[in-house]
């Protein structure tokens, strides 16, 4: 089985003022408060998120 590749993405700026859809992306991302980081699998999806919303990120590999 192949390895899956994974990027830490820490949510440095708050979700007060923002869309709906961007705070959902953070949601989906895993994230749940300022300074709050997470590893998340490096897929198309998550991409997609993490561009979205990538004002409110700091994203390391």
């Amino acid at each position: 089985m192949s390895e899956h590749k994974k990027i830490k993405v820490t949510l440095i700026k708050s979700l007060i003022g923002t869309k709906e859809q961007h705070r959902a992306c953070v949601r989906g991302l895993g994230l749940r408060r300022m300074h709050h980081t997470v590893e998340v699998l490096d897929s198309p999806e998550n991409r997609g998120m993490m561009t979205k919303v990538a004002y409110l990120l700091k994203c390391e590999a």
